[in-house]
Formats: C-alpha cells, structure tokens, sequence
C-alpha cells in the first residue's frame, strides 16, 4: 500500500527515505489520477524492497505541491538521496512506470 505523505512525514518518508520514492502527486477529484492508483498498486507489488510508492494528496499538502512546481496531476516524480531525479506528467502506463523507477532502484 502506498504511502499517505503530508507536511509532517514529508521529510522522513521522501527526502531521507534510503530507497528511491515514486511520488504521486494526486487528488480525490481527479479522474486520471484515479485511473492511475491500481496501476501504482500493481507496480508496487512488482518492485517490492527496491523502491517505494508514496502519495501526496495536493488538497491536503499544497506546500508540497508548490515546492516542487507541480502544474498538472497526476504528476509522477522519482526523488532519490533527497533529490529529484525524473518527472511525469499524466497518466502512464504500467511499463513505463516500472522503467521510470528501475533505473534508479
């Protein structure tokens, strides 16, 4: 199960996180980032220990959002060591979401 990430666990989740983080950047009210969430699921079943998936609601977390200049969701973000290494925009599909975060895991 993905990681509810806010303000509070932002920095221990993500920034130190020892693994590569998958962030998905979403919100309740939009519709690709919900054809999105089973996806995520799927990808974290097949990645397991090597990296981890975490959500960041924007309603609840706009600091965040605002940060890292998030201008669309969904928006797919690879932060390793504390740093962004590659980000997407929309909705991809469950092969490119593998390749995305296996290059960094």
């Amino acid at each position: 199960m993905a990681i509810e990430v806010t303000n509070v666990n932002f920095e221990n989740e993500v920034l130190n996180s020892k693994l590569p983080v998958l962030i998905d950047f979403w919100a309740p009210w939009c519709g690709p980032c919900k054809a999105v969430a089973p996806v995520l699921e799927e990808v974290e079943k097949e990645i397991g220990e090597k990296a981890k998936i975490c959500k960041i609601n924007l309603d609840d977390a706009p600091e965040i959002a605002t940060k890292y200049s998030i201008m669309s969701i969904p928006t797919l973000m690879v932060v390793k060591d504390g740093k962004v290494m590659d980000t997407k925009v929309g909705a991809l599909p469950k092969e490119e979401l593998l390749k995305l975060i296996n290059q960094y895991a």
